[in-house]
């Protein structure tokens, strides 16, 4: 990749299942615009590539219904595999077509996730949780899966990560412009950078 041409800012989401991680990088990509700011999705190439490899429904796979929920284990330990032989792969397919300035990867899920971003993006790269309580996403319609929920795929950022900063998704939180608002400011002037 031309470096010259890369991100100006990488935000970097993690967070357990019905945290909210999507709803909060929508909003960003809702504020900044899709002229700025790229959505980028670890998992999106990952089931591009096990639909294809298994002769799945992508669409279905991409999807929040009971198909994608009767092929995740499976899927959780085809991409770990990938994964252990080539820790990059699937952050190097979710980042070739990217133009934007900045980049919200809405999924990482493990250390080699973020990883990747630090070593390959020293400079540009910034950790965001987010996070609520077990009560909350059970509201969401989170239930406990053995083999999923125990798995490194949601605890791999769990513990040993100092996040640049915390989003709280709960009703009784401060509001969620008012925690993005920072975040919000750090891409505007990653953005001006590029045009500077």
């Amino acid at each position: 990749m031309d470096r010259s041409s890369g991100p100006e800012l990488i935000l970097v989401f993690s967070g357990k299942r019905k945290s909210g991680k999507d709803y909060v990088t929508d909003l960003i990509l809702d504020r900044l615009g899709s002229a700025v700011c790229a959505i980028l999705r670890l998992s999106g190439p990952l089931k591009q590539q096990y639909a294809k490899e298994h002769g799945l429904d992508l669409e279905q796979l991409l999807g929040p219904g009971p198909y994608k929920e009767r092929y995740r284990a499976d899927m959780i330990s085809w991409g770990e595999a990938r994964r252990n032989h080539d820790p990059g792969f699937f952050c190097r397919l979710a980042t070739r077509d990217a133009q934007q300035p900045v980049w919200v990867v809405s999924d990482a899920r493990r250390l080699s996730d973020l990883q990747w971003f630090v070593s390959e993006f020293p400079r540009q790269t910034r950790s965001v949780r987010v996070q609520c309580s077990e009560e909350t996403r059970k509201q969401r319609g989170w239930s406990f899966t053995a083999g999923v929920d125990d798995a490194e795929s949601e605890c791999g950022l769990d513990s040993g990560v100092k996040f640049d900063w915390l989003i709280t998704n709960e009703a009784d939180a401060p509001p969620l412009d008012e925690q993005l608002w920072p975040i919000l400011k750090m891409a505007e002037a990653a953005t001006s950078l590029r045009h500077s």
